[in-house]
């Protein structure tokens, strides 16, 4: 008994860990380029910069909007 529950706690904490990743949208408003990251990091100079799912570059952009989006949404957007 005490292994089945194990197991199952096992198994919900992976299921939780899986899960709880986050998707952005990254809108450069000045050129309207939309990038898409699961990750971002603000720079010292108030810029961002992340690694663009599409392209697999590393960016850096002065002014972003950033909007959190879902994962069937970012899976969507990147296979364009």
């Amino acid at each position: 008994m005490i292994r089945l529950v194990s197991l199952v706690v096992s198994c919900l904490i992976l299921l939780a860990i899986s899960g709880c990743g986050s998707y952005y949208k990254i809108t450069e408003p000045t050129s309207k380029n939309v990038y898409y990251s699961t990750e971002f990091e603000k720079t010292k100079t108030g810029s961002i910069a992340f690694k663009d799912a599409k392209t697999g570059a590393i960016v850096t952009i002065q002014n972003s909007e950033i909007k959190e989006i879902s994962r069937g949404t970012f899976d969507e957007e990147v296979k364009k």
